[in-house]
């Protein structure tokens, strides 16, 4: 199936300059966001993974469906004062501003292998700053699965040493 089929650009969103890419017409065709979840799980098979992170708002969405494929736990990433307990929190660069991601300290354990889980590899902040929640709880980064990589905005370069899982390449 061919995925790229089911991804919207919507130019100047949310700023103007932006092409953002829309995984909603993916969303709303079953086959296409099985077949997403679908090779996200195959690019984790024979990987040790304790937890997904799952990054806010559109991580959500896959990790949810990745985690209870896999039948393992997950952990939501959210933005600043969105989780009720105690929490690790960093703060961050995006490609249109900055922000806040914080992740309740009793999320994983420490020495938990964990994947981090969006939708899309941008600039590389966000999944930058979950890593270093990550690994603040003590945990270690297993990889970052995301479903569309934008090559030309070189998000790799701020997240190298980590393990970068794509199924789409823009």
């Amino acid at each position: 199936m061919d995925l790229t089929a089911y991804i919207r650009d919507v130019p100047d969103f949310p700023k103007p300059g932006i092409l953002f890419k829309d995984i909603t017409p993916m969303l709303q065709e079953p086959a296409a966001f099985r077949e997403a979840v679908d090779l996200l799980a195959d690019l984790l098979d024979g990987r040790q993974v304790d937890a997904l992170m799952l990054v806010e708002a559109r991580g959500f969405i896959f990790g949810a469906a990745l985690a209870y494929r896999l039948g393992i736990p997950l952990v939501p990433l959210r933005k600043e004062d969105r989780l009720p307990a105690a929490t690790h929190r960093v703060t961050y660069s995006l490609e249109y501003g900055d922000d806040v991601m914080e992740m309740h300290k009793d999320g994983v354990a420490p020495g938990s292998r964990v994947v981090v889980v969006d939708d899309v590899l941008a600039t590389g902040g966000t999944l930058a700053a979950a890593c270093r929640l990550v690994e603040e709880a003590g945990a270690e980064v297993e990889a970052l699965a995301v479903v569309i990589e934008l090559t030309e905005l070189s998000g790799r370069d701020l997240l190298k040493g980590y393990d970068i899982l794509t199924i789409l390449e823009y």
